[in-house]
Protein backbone atom coordinates (compact mmCIF):
# COMPACT_ATOMS: atom_id res chain seq x y z
CA UNK A 1 0.00 0.00 0.00
CA UNK A 2 1.26 3.16 -0.82
CA UNK A 3 1.97 5.70 1.82
CA UNK A 4 2.41 9.26 2.44
CA UNK A 5 5.61 11.04 4.00
CA UNK A 6 5.54 14.19 3.33
CA UNK A 7 6.76 16.54 0.38
CA UNK A 8 8.76 18.66 -0.11
CA UNK A 9 6.45 21.37 -0.21
CA UNK A 10 3.92 20.96 2.22
CA UNK A 11 5.78 19.98 5.77
CA UNK A 12 3.36 17.90 7.78
CA UNK A 13 4.36 17.01 11.73
CA UNK A 14 4.96 13.24 12.05
CA UNK A 15 1.70 13.05 13.77
CA UNK A 16 -0.04 14.10 10.80
CA UNK A 17 1.79 11.87 8.65
CA UNK A 18 0.32 8.75 10.72
CA UNK A 19 -2.99 9.76 10.93
CA UNK A 20 -2.88 9.93 7.14
CA UNK A 21 -1.41 6.73 6.71
CA UNK A 22 -3.64 5.31 9.23
CA UNK A 23 -6.91 6.42 7.86
CA UNK A 24 -5.52 5.35 4.39
CA UNK A 25 -5.02 1.27 5.99
CA UNK A 26 -8.34 1.56 7.91
CA UNK A 27 -10.12 3.21 4.95
CA UNK A 28 -11.67 5.47 6.66
CA UNK A 29 -12.03 9.13 6.13
CA UNK A 30 -9.43 11.56 7.72
CA UNK A 31 -11.16 14.60 9.22
CA UNK A 32 -9.21 17.13 9.60
CA UNK A 33 -9.88 20.44 12.10
CA UNK A 34 -8.11 23.37 12.76
CA UNK A 35 -7.78 27.13 12.89
CA UNK A 36 -7.90 28.51 9.04
CA UNK A 37 -4.84 28.61 7.12
CA UNK A 38 -3.31 25.43 9.15
CA UNK A 39 -3.09 23.82 5.71
CA UNK A 40 -5.74 21.77 5.95
CA UNK A 41 -6.85 21.81 2.26
CA UNK A 42 -3.55 21.88 1.23
CA UNK A 43 -2.84 18.01 2.57
CA UNK A 44 -5.01 16.67 0.15
CA UNK A 45 -3.48 18.46 -2.66
CA UNK A 46 0.23 17.23 -1.09
CA UNK A 47 -1.35 13.79 -0.72
CA UNK A 48 -2.55 13.41 -4.45
CA UNK A 49 0.93 15.44 -5.69
CA UNK A 50 2.99 12.82 -3.31
CA UNK A 51 1.59 9.52 -3.74
CA UNK A 52 1.07 10.12 -7.77
CA UNK A 53 -3.23 10.48 -7.66
CA UNK A 54 -6.41 12.37 -9.45
CA UNK A 55 -7.24 15.12 -7.07
CA UNK A 56 -11.32 15.99 -7.04
CA UNK A 57 -12.55 18.74 -4.77
CA UNK A 58 -16.04 19.23 -3.42
CA UNK A 59 -16.23 22.18 -1.80
CA UNK A 60 -18.61 22.81 0.63
CA UNK A 61 -21.88 25.83 0.82
CA UNK A 62 -24.35 26.35 3.44
CA UNK A 63 -26.88 25.38 0.40
CA UNK A 64 -25.11 22.06 -0.26
CA UNK A 65 -27.08 18.75 0.10
CA UNK A 66 -25.19 15.55 0.10
CA UNK A 67 -27.12 14.40 -2.91
CA UNK A 68 -25.10 17.42 -4.96
CA UNK A 69 -21.76 14.86 -3.97
CA UNK A 70 -23.35 11.83 -5.28
CA UNK A 71 -25.50 12.56 -8.62
CA UNK A 72 -27.94 15.14 -10.52
CA UNK A 73 -30.66 14.37 -12.40
CA UNK A 74 -31.20 16.96 -15.02
CA UNK A 75 -34.95 17.47 -15.53
CA UNK A 76 -34.73 20.98 -16.44
CA UNK A 77 -32.54 19.67 -19.73
CA UNK A 78 -34.73 16.76 -20.27
CA UNK A 79 -38.15 18.76 -20.57
CA UNK A 80 -35.74 21.51 -22.65
CA UNK A 81 -34.90 18.13 -25.55
CA UNK A 82 -38.56 16.50 -25.36
CA UNK A 83 -39.42 19.91 -26.17
CA UNK A 84 -37.29 20.06 -29.53
CA UNK A 85 -37.86 16.72 -30.35
CA UNK A 86 -33.88 15.67 -29.41
CA UNK A 87 -33.44 11.92 -29.71
CA UNK A 88 -32.30 10.00 -27.25
CA UNK A 89 -34.87 12.30 -24.25
CA UNK A 90 -36.38 8.53 -23.00
CA UNK A 91 -32.70 7.65 -22.07
CA UNK A 92 -32.31 9.04 -19.00
CA UNK A 93 -29.09 8.31 -18.02
CA UNK A 94 -28.00 10.88 -20.17
CA UNK A 95 -29.47 13.65 -17.92
CA UNK A 96 -27.55 11.79 -14.44
CA UNK A 97 -24.73 13.93 -13.39
CA UNK A 98 -22.28 12.86 -10.97
CA UNK A 99 -21.16 14.70 -8.68
CA UNK A 100 -17.55 14.71 -7.13
CA UNK A 101 -18.17 11.29 -4.82
CA UNK A 102 -19.88 10.32 -7.66
CA UNK A 103 -16.94 10.50 -9.77
CA UNK A 104 -14.47 9.60 -7.54
CA UNK A 105 -16.52 5.92 -7.17
CA UNK A 106 -16.46 5.99 -10.73
CA UNK A 107 -12.73 6.30 -10.94
CA UNK A 108 -10.82 2.95 -12.09
CA UNK A 109 -7.81 4.44 -10.18
CA UNK A 110 -7.51 5.40 -6.48
CA UNK A 111 -7.99 9.48 -5.94
CA UNK A 112 -8.18 11.15 -3.02
CA UNK A 113 -11.51 13.41 -2.64
CA UNK A 114 -11.40 16.33 -0.78
CA UNK A 115 -14.92 17.26 1.44
CA UNK A 116 -13.77 20.82 2.03
CA UNK A 117 -15.28 23.00 4.86
CA UNK A 118 -18.07 20.24 6.05
CA UNK A 119 -18.77 22.31 8.77
CA UNK A 120 -20.45 24.98 6.65
CA UNK A 121 -23.80 22.78 5.40
CA UNK A 122 -26.92 21.92 6.81
CA UNK A 123 -26.65 19.96 10.45
CA UNK A 124 -27.80 16.70 8.55
CA UNK A 125 -25.18 16.99 5.90
CA UNK A 126 -22.40 14.55 7.73
CA UNK A 127 -25.42 12.34 8.83
CA UNK A 128 -27.19 12.02 5.08
CA UNK A 129 -23.41 10.37 3.60
CA UNK A 130 -22.89 7.92 6.24
CA UNK A 131 -24.20 4.55 4.49
CA UNK A 132 -22.57 6.37 1.23
CA UNK A 133 -18.83 6.91 2.93
CA UNK A 134 -19.44 3.52 5.12
CA UNK A 135 -20.45 1.14 2.13
CA UNK A 136 -18.61 3.44 -0.57
CA UNK A 137 -21.70 2.97 -3.05
CA UNK A 138 -25.32 4.70 -3.62
CA UNK A 139 -28.33 3.87 -5.85
CA UNK A 140 -29.65 5.76 -8.51
CA UNK A 141 -33.28 4.45 -8.39
CA UNK A 142 -34.16 6.62 -11.91
CA UNK A 143 -31.99 4.58 -13.58
CA UNK A 144 -32.26 1.35 -11.26
CA UNK A 145 -28.03 1.30 -11.33
CA UNK A 146 -25.83 1.04 -8.04
CA UNK A 147 -23.03 2.93 -8.24
CA UNK A 148 -19.88 1.08 -6.64
CA UNK A 149 -16.31 2.54 -5.58
CA UNK A 150 -14.11 0.45 -7.98
CA UNK A 151 -11.42 1.70 -5.95
CA UNK A 152 -12.20 3.32 -1.89
CA UNK A 153 -10.58 6.82 -2.36
CA UNK A 154 -8.73 8.70 -0.04
CA UNK A 155 -10.97 10.71 2.15
CA UNK A 156 -10.14 14.06 3.34
CA UNK A 157 -12.63 16.03 5.46
CA UNK A 158 -11.73 19.78 6.56
CA UNK A 159 -14.04 21.41 9.34
CA UNK A 160 -13.14 25.08 10.48
CA UNK A 161 -15.42 24.03 13.64
CA UNK A 162 -18.24 26.67 12.62
CA UNK A 163 -20.20 24.02 14.10
CA UNK A 164 -20.86 20.50 16.29
CA UNK A 165 -20.11 17.31 13.65
CA UNK A 166 -22.43 14.44 14.89
CA UNK A 167 -21.18 11.96 16.96
CA UNK A 168 -22.33 8.85 14.23
CA UNK A 169 -20.23 10.52 11.44
CA UNK A 170 -17.09 11.33 13.73
CA UNK A 171 -16.92 7.63 14.90
CA UNK A 172 -16.63 7.09 10.95
CA UNK A 173 -13.96 9.24 11.12
CA UNK A 174 -9.98 9.24 12.17
CA UNK A 175 -9.66 12.72 13.53
CA UNK A 176 -6.61 14.90 13.62
CA UNK A 177 -6.38 18.52 14.68
CA UNK A 178 -3.79 20.73 13.16
CA UNK A 179 -2.16 22.72 15.98
CA UNK A 180 -0.79 26.25 14.54
CA UNK A 181 2.85 25.50 14.10
CA UNK A 182 5.45 26.93 16.01
CA UNK A 183 8.16 28.85 15.24
CA UNK A 184 10.68 26.25 14.20
CA UNK A 185 7.73 24.81 12.27
CA UNK A 186 6.84 27.82 10.90
CA UNK A 187 10.57 28.62 10.00
CA UNK A 188 10.43 24.54 8.18
CA UNK A 189 7.41 25.87 6.19
CA UNK A 190 8.82 29.27 5.12
CA UNK A 191 11.91 27.57 3.77
CA UNK A 192 9.96 24.80 1.51
CA UNK A 193 8.44 27.45 0.07
CA UNK A 194 11.03 30.15 -0.63
CA UNK A 195 14.67 28.37 0.01
CA UNK A 196 16.23 31.30 -1.35
CA UNK A 197 15.20 33.88 1.67
CA UNK A 198 18.39 35.40 3.57
CA UNK A 199 18.14 34.21 7.46
CA UNK A 200 17.77 37.63 8.70
CA UNK A 201 14.55 37.87 7.18
CA UNK A 202 12.99 34.78 8.35
CA UNK A 203 14.56 35.71 12.10
CA UNK A 204 12.23 39.13 11.26
CA UNK A 205 9.47 37.99 10.19
CA UNK A 206 8.91 35.25 12.71
CA UNK A 207 9.49 37.56 15.55
CA UNK A 208 6.84 40.51 14.17
CA UNK A 209 4.81 37.40 13.12
CA UNK A 210 4.27 35.74 16.83
CA UNK A 211 3.89 39.22 18.28
CA UNK A 212 0.72 40.14 16.40
CA UNK A 213 -0.02 36.57 17.48
CA UNK A 214 0.15 37.30 20.80
CA UNK A 215 -1.65 40.28 20.83
CA UNK A 216 -4.56 40.06 23.35
CA UNK A 217 -8.15 40.70 21.67
CA UNK A 218 -7.67 40.28 18.32
CA UNK A 219 -10.68 38.96 16.73
CA UNK A 220 -8.55 37.47 14.05
CA UNK A 221 -5.01 36.06 14.49
CA UNK A 222 -2.94 35.52 11.02
CA UNK A 223 -2.39 32.38 9.88
CA UNK A 224 0.09 30.71 7.81
CA UNK A 225 -1.05 31.13 4.58
CA UNK A 226 -1.03 35.00 5.51
CA UNK A 227 2.98 34.88 6.77
CA UNK A 228 3.62 33.40 2.92
CA UNK A 229 1.94 36.45 1.76
CA UNK A 230 3.63 38.76 3.53
CA UNK A 231 6.87 37.31 2.81
CA UNK A 232 6.09 37.31 -0.94
CA UNK A 233 5.36 40.87 -0.29
CA UNK A 234 8.34 41.98 1.26
CA UNK A 235 10.22 39.81 -2.19
CA UNK A 236 8.23 41.65 -4.93
CA UNK A 237 8.63 45.00 -3.15
CA UNK A 238 12.41 44.77 -3.05
CA UNK A 239 13.73 45.97 0.26
CA UNK A 240 16.95 45.25 1.06
CA UNK A 241 17.93 43.76 4.19
CA UNK A 242 20.57 45.83 5.17
CA UNK A 243 18.77 48.81 5.19
CA UNK A 244 16.09 47.12 7.90
CA UNK A 245 18.72 47.25 10.74
CA UNK A 246 15.82 44.97 12.98
CA UNK A 247 12.80 47.18 11.89
CA UNK A 248 10.80 44.92 9.74
CA UNK A 249 7.58 46.30 7.91
CA UNK A 250 4.31 45.06 9.78
CA UNK A 251 1.76 43.31 7.80
CA UNK A 252 -2.05 44.64 7.74
CA UNK A 253 -4.73 42.09 8.72
CA UNK A 254 -7.83 43.12 7.95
Amino acid sequence: MLQFHGSEEYIASDELIRSVNIAAALKKPLLLKGEPGTGKTMLAEAIAKSLGMELLIWNIKSTTRAQDGLYVYDTVQRLYDSQFGTEGVNDIGKYIRLGKLGEAFKREKQTVLLIDEIDKADLEFPNDLLWELDKMEFYIPETGETVKATVRPIVIITSNAEKELPDAFLRRCIFHYIAFPDASMMERIIKAHYPDLEQKLIDGVLEAFYKIRDIRGLQKKPSTSEVLDWIQALSIGGIPVKSWRGRFPLPVYC
